[in-house]
C-alpha cells in the first residue's frame, strides 16, 4: 500500500471516528429530548385536556339526569390531538379489564393519593404505548390516563439514524477522497524524491536533484538530500581522483622495480657488475612505494573514524619530532623556539603532520641551512626553511592529493605529505597556511588551544 493511500485511510478513519461520536452523543440526545416532550404533552392532556373533557362530560351529565337518563364517563380511551385519554372511575378495583391494559395496584394507590402519578411503556393490541397515569382532578377516586403510540417517538427517531448513517457513510467517504488528493499533492515532492533515488540506483549517476520550496518537513527532507548528494557526488569525485593519482604514483616505482629484476634475471645476474646499483635503485623505488601506500593509508584514515583524542602537550610532541628528525638528517640544523602550549587532540594524527611539516622543510633545505620550528601558546606550530620556496602560480595547490610542482618532481615523494596535515588539520578544526618569504618558506599549523 502506497503512502498517500494509508494518509487516504487514516484521514477517513479520524473522520469517521469523529462522526461516529457525534452521532452517539446527538442520537441520544435527542432521543431523550423526544421523550421528554412527549411525556411534557402526555402531563398536560392528562391535566388540561382532561379536565376540560370532563367539564363537558359533567355538564352532558346533569342535562340527561334531569331528563333522567343517567351518563357515566367513558372508560375507552378517548382521541384529543396526538394523545389519547382514559378515565377510570371510582371505584378503582386492581385487575379490573377495560379498554386499554388493566388496572394495576399501583394505579389504586395513584388514585388514592398514596402514590404520585407515573409514565410506563405499555402494549396493547399489537401496539405500544407511552402511558401516564395521575389522579382525575375534580372526581375524588378517580384515574386519568393519557397515552401515546411510541411510534410518534420512532416516526421522528428512524428517518434521523438513517439521516446520521447516511451522513457517518458520506463524509468518511469524502473524507478518504479528499486525503487521497491532499496526500498526492503533498507527497509529490517524496515522490520526485523516491524516483531520484531509484535514478541514481540504477545509473549511478548522482548529478540529479530536487528543488522544492518550503519550511516544512518536505522542503527540509528535500534539502537534505540534496546535501547528501552534494557531499556524496563530491566524495566519489574525490575517491576516484584519488585512484586514479595512487594510480598514476604507484605505476612509476612498481615498473622502476619490475625493470631492474627484469634487467638482473637477464644475463650473469647478480654477478653483473651493475647488480649492486639496480638493487640499491629497486630498494630506493621500494621505500617510495612503502611510504606512498602508508601515506594512502594515513590519508583515508584520519577523519574517517573516532579516533582517540586527550589533552596533548603540543611543546612536547613538537620537541619529540625535532629530535627524531635531527638523527636522520644531520645536515641541516633543527633550532626551536617552543612556548608551552596544550591542545586536543589526535596524539598519532598531530604527531604525523607535524612531522610531515619538518620533514618537508628539510627535504627543501640546502645542505648546512637551518630550519626553524617554533610553537606558540595559541595551538600554533610554524616551520621555516632557507629553501628556494615555491612559485606563487603553485601556493593554492601545495595541500592537494597528489600535487608536486615542476621543481620537485626530481626529488622523492609522493605528494602526500602535506594533505595529510591539512587533513590532520580540518579534522581537529585548525587550518594550515603557507607564507612566503625572501628566502625560503614558512608553513603553519593552527589548531585550537585547550583551556
Amino acid at each position: 500500500m502506497t503512502l498517500g493511500n494509508r494518509v487516504a485511510l487514516a484521514g477517513g478513519a479520524v473522520v469517521f471516528a469523529a462522526l461516529l461520536l457525534a452521532s452517539l452523543i446527538i442520537y441520544p440526545s435527542l432521543s431523550a429530548s423526544l421523550h421528554h416532550q412527549h411525556d411534557s404533552v402526555l402531563i398536560t392532556a392528562a391535566d388540561k385536556d382532561a379536565s376540560k373533557l370532563l367539564a363537558g362530560f359533567k355538564t352532558k351529565m346533569q342535562a340527561l339526569e334531569r331528563e333522567g337518563t343517567p351518563l357515566t364517563a367513558p372508560t375507552s380511551p378517548v382521541t384529543i390531538g396526538s394523545t389519547q385519554l382514559q378515565f377510570i372511575v371510582p371505584p378503582v378495583a386492581s385487575g379490573t379489564e377495560g379498554d386499554f391494559i388493566p388496572v394495576t395496584a399501583k394505579d389504586v394507590q395513584v388514585a388514592r393519593g398514596a402514590a404520585p402519578a407515573y409514565f410506563q411503556d405499555a402494549a396493547f393490541k399489537g401496539v405500544n404505548y407511552r402511558v401516564y397515569t395521575a389522579p382525575l382532578a375534580g372526581w375524588n377516586g378517580a384515574l386519568v390516563r393519557a397515552l401515546i403510540p411510541q411510534s410518534v417517538v420512532d416516526s421522528t427517531l428512524g428517518p434521523l439514524a438513517v439521516m446520521l448513517i447516511v451522513i457517518t457513510a458520506c463524509g468518511t467517504l469524502l473524507a478518504v477522497l479528499g486525503a487521497r488528493l491532499v496526500a498526492g499533492r503533498v507527497l509529490r515532492p517524496v515522490r520526485r524524491l523516491t524516483e531520484t533515488v531509484e535514478h541514481v540506483t540504477a545509473t549511478q549517476d548522482l548529478t540529479p536533484r530536487i528543488d522544492v520550496r518550503g519550511r516544512d518537513e518536505i522542503a527540509r527532507l528535500a534539502g537534505s538530500f540534496a546535501a547528501m548528494m552534494t557531499a556524496v557526488e563530491e566524495s566519489v569525485r574525490a575517491q576516484r581522483q584519488l585512484v586514479a593519482d595512487a594510480s598514476h604514483e604507484l605505476r612509476t616505482p612498481l615498473t622502476s622495480i619490475t625493470t631492474n629484476l627484469e634487467l638482473l634475471s637477464e644475463g650473469p645476474g647478480v654477478a653483473d657488475p651493475q647488480a649492486p646499483a639496480l638493487v640499491e635503485q629497486a630498494r630506493t623505488q621500494a621505500e617510495e612505494l612503502r611510504s606512498l601506500v602508508n601515506n594512502l593509508v594515513e590519508l583515508a584514515r584520519f577523519g574517517q573514524q573516532d579516533a582517540h583524542t586527550e589533552d596533548i602537550r603540543l611543546d612536547l610532541l613538537t620537541e619529540r619530532v625535532v629530535a627524531r628528525t635531527a638523527r636522520r638528517s644531520p645536515q641541516v640544523a633543527l633550532r626551536t623556539d617552543l612556548s608551552a602550549c596544550m591542545v586536543h587532540a589526535d596524539p598519532d594524527a598531530l604527531e604525523r603532520a607535524v612531522g610531515n611539516l619538518v620533514d618537508n622543510a628539510v627535504k627543501w633545505s640546502p645542505a648546512g641551512g637551518q630550519v626553524l620550528v617554533a610553537v606558540f601558546p595559541d595551538g600554533t606550530v610554524t616551520v621555516t626553511d632557507e629553501g628556494p620556496g615555491i612559485p606563487a602560480a603553485d601556493l593554492p595547490f601545495v595541500f592537494d592529493r597528489f600535487y608536486r610542482s615542476p621543481t620537485a618532481r626530481a626529488l622523492p615523494g609522493s605528494g602526500l605529505g602535506l594533505a595529510i596535515v591539512k587533513q590532520v588539520a580540518e579534522t581537529h578544526g585548525g587550518t594550515v597556511a603557507t607564507e612566503p618569504l625572501n628566502q625560503g618558506l614558512r608553513m603553519r599549523l593552527s589548531l585550537p588551544a585547550a583551556p
